[in-house]
């Protein structure tokens, strides 16, 4: 797999990551007054706040954890792509790039010229030795 798509499926996994995280917190995160001139958030009663706030805690941790981990794995990646010398020597690389690929393409093509031109001869000889065939059997 090349760069390029590593960085993508990394971002995709950063996504991925950030997008649990915030759904976990907002799913299990206890309530928690905004301003004094709101009312006392309602509290569920079957659960203990405190190991409610504890788990909470822990998984915050645990998944920002994950997410720097997928962060640094992401920098590790930009850091492996090649480093250019800039427009002009990217446009050199591409003029080298389009030399090398007219010098391949000519080369293919006197391959293909030559290819159908021993097919011509080797159809030809396979007419001359039907033909001969044929001229060896005798009528009846």
């Amino acid at each position: 797999m090349d760069i390029i798509s590593q960085l993508q499926e990394q971002v995709n996994t950063i996504a991925f990551i950030t997008l649990n995280t915030f759904g976990t917190l907002q799913r299990d995160a206890p309530p928690v007054r905004l301003s004094p001139n709101y009312p006392e958030p309602p509290t569920n009663p079957s659960a203990n706040p405190s190991e409610e706030t504890v788990n909470t805690a822990e998984q915050a941790k645990l998944m920002s954890a994950t997410l720097v981990q997928a962060a640094k794995k992401f920098d590790a990646l930009v850091a492996a792509l090649p480093l250019s010398g800039g427009e002009e020597a990217q446009l050199n690389r591409i003029q080298e790039l389009q030399a090398e690929n007219e010098a391949v393409g000519q080369e293919l093509h006197k391959q293909l010229e030559a290819a159908e031109q021993e097919l011509k001869q080797v159809q030809e000889l396979f007419n001359q030795a039907a033909d001969n065939c044929l001229n060896l059997k005798k009528p009846e």
